[in-house]
């Protein structure tokens, strides 16, 4: 086993370089390792048993074994760590179980950096293999910190589970699940992935899991599957900002389905265990830093930007007038971003700076961009009727035309949703496509070669932790301006007025008028009046695009102003 590992380690190098383009932030410091080169017990400078029966006399989740520190249950044996789950008869603490098997603590607590596992795992029906982390903090019976350090229940602790097996039956054979539990997903959480790893059971794999600041990545084998990064970072989404411990162990029967009547024992090899880190201060800053200006529409502006830095990850932050946008991406890859919820016929100035998470600026910091929104071809509203689910504030939508293609957007306004992803739903024939994020669960599709004047009916499924919400149908006509729910923008000269408008808005027209009335892009009524034979004041109200809907006797129209 001793040349093997040797072997290992030269393959190992190399895959842990040609895989850094996976992951956010590249770790390179060995800090804390075990190799089980030692035949027998344990070390115990850097496992704990964990054996204390929660309240109730039962481990969670349904399981049935009993956890011990027996020799049998966990021992190394010619370079492996080796954990036994067996058919036993077992009494402790008072109460007797037919199953035995370990559950081991790391003594060694952490934040931010990669764990790697090289492990083989049973895949016995009634067996739930695990390599997980668990908070420091966590006020669990028994665990090795919950004495010194236990402050705080799971889930708000946060959980890691860098590779489970045996509790998702209705997955393809190989399948291993990562998951992260949270206070805003816990139990049967939304936040895992999965991925296939070839002869399972018989093989060894590496288990990986890279934590950063900003996100959380799991690979097979140095391949990343799943990535964890809430859009919204916070206690209830993202715990995950002080030590966690890592834990081995073996569950028996409960969520991994019942245990065959011959079954009598099954082994976790695990060849090591390896923790990285960066324990040298970086003082390198990004260079070759460039923001260009990239498609405008009414209301949006696209910066694209790009930088290296020898930590792996550079860090963007964009300043417009009172906002800040800061996102992430890999040194050397251009990023797109899409400042959302912007004002037509607007002149807007952003300021870009490019640094890395040890908050080294680039040197020419910043990149001043000048960008003016154009006028809109579009429909704009707000609504809060839903066909499935329900909504608490409700949302915004745009239809806008760009030549011969519809860019919808819609936003979420309920506060309360936490992981909100969303779906664009085409009516007929029925088409789902995922939307793309633009933050503050703002989302968009833009739906291409379409035909000047051919109606479209689309609506949004927002799906989020515990449930979804979907909007109505949309209809809109392909080029037509309109505010939807106010009816179709008016050529007619029936009314005239200057436009733009610089605040002072006079309106004449061949009718006698019996109300005006003003509505922003969403459709929001936000002056009314019967006064239309005089100068209108809109000194109050920002810059952009508004709706003037007039109100004769018998009938209304409706045309676009623009405030300057």
């Amino acid at each position: 086993m001793r040349s093997t590992k040797t072997i290992i380690a030269v393959i190992f190098a190399i895959f842990h370089q040609l895989t850094y383009a996976q992951v956010d932030v590249i770790y390179n410091n060995l800090v804390w390792s075990d190799e089980f080169e030692v035949n027998g017990a344990i070390n115990s400078a850097k496992w704990h048993h964990q054996t204390q029966i929660p309240a109730g006399g039962s481990w969670y989740n349904g399981e049935v074994q009993h956890y011990t520190n027996l020799l049998s249950n966990s021992f190394v044996e010619n370079g492996v760590l080796k954990i036994v789950a067996r058919k036993q008869t077992f009494a402790d603490q008072g109460v007797t179980k037919e199953y035995t098997s370990a559950r081991l603590n790391s003594k060694f607590a952490f934040t931010y950096g990669r764990v790697d596992i090289r492990a083989k795992i049973p895949t016995n029906q009634g067996t739930w293999p695990a390599l997980w982390l668990l908070g420091k903090n966590i006020t669990e019976p028994g665990g090795y910190f919950a004495a010194t350090h236990g402050t705080t229940p799971w889930p708000a602790c946060g959980e890691i589970d860098i590779m489970e097996h045996g509790i998702t039956p209705w997955q393809p054979a190989g399948f291993i699940q990562s998951a992260l539990h949270t206070p805003s997903s816990f139990g049967s959480t939304v936040n895992h992935g999965g991925t296939i790893a070839n002869n399972l059971g018989t093989d060894f794999h590496v288990y990986s899991m890279n934590w950063s600041p900003n996100q959380i990545t799991f690979l097979l084998d140095g391949v990343a599957f799943y990535t964890y990064n809430p859009a919204v970072k916070n206690a209830s989404t993202w715990p995950f900002i002080a030590d966690q411990y890592l834990l081995l162990n073996i569950a028996m029967g409960g969520v991994a389905g019942n245990i065959p009547g011959n079954f009598t024992q099954a082994s976790m090899e695990i060849d090591y265990v390896r923790v990285y880190q960066n324990t040298t201060p970086d003082t390198q800053a990004p260079a070759n830093f460039t923001a260009t200006l990239g498609t405008v529409t009414s209301s949006t502006v696209q910066l694209l930007v790009n930088a290296q830095d020898n930590s792996g990850t550079v860090v963007y932050n964009v300043a417009y007038g009172d906002q800040n946008v800061q996102v992430t991406e890999l040194s050397g890859v251009q990023k797109s971003i899409v400042i959302p919820n912007l004002s037509p016929n607007t002149l807007y100035t952003f300021s870009v700076t490019a640094s890395d998470f040890a908050g080294n600026m680039a040197a020419n910091n910043p990149i001043v961009i000048d960008a003016t929104t154009p006028a809109v071809i579009g429909c704009f509203g707000a609504g809060t009727s839903a066909q499935q689910g329900s909504f608490s504030t409700g949302y915004h939508y745009i239809f806008e035309t760009l030549g011969n293609d519809v860019k919808i957007t819609f936003t979420l306004l309920d506060t309360d949703r936490v992981g909100v992803v969303a779906f664009l739903w085409r009516q007929t024939p029925f088409t789902e496509y995922q939307m793309t994020a633009l933050g503050n669960n703002a989302f968009t599709y833009t739906i291409t070669g379409q035909t000047p004047g051919a109606n479209i009916s689309y609506g949004v499924k927002f799906a989020y932790a515990g449930g979804l919400s979907v909007t109505t149908y949309y209809n809109y006509q392909v080029g037509n301006n309109c505010v939807v729910g106010l009816g179709n923008i008016t050529t007619d000269s029936d009314f005239y007025f200057q436009n733009p408008c610089n605040g002072i808005l006079e309106i004449q027209s061949q009718n006698s008028i019996n109300k005006v009335e003003i509505y922003d892009i969403n459709g929001n009524l936000v002056l009314k009046t019967r006064q239309a034979n005089q100068p209108i004041s809109l000194q109050h109200l920002p810059k952009g695009v508004y709706f003037i809907r007039v109100h004769y006797r018998d009938g209304t129209q409706t045309k676009k102003l623009i405030k300057i």
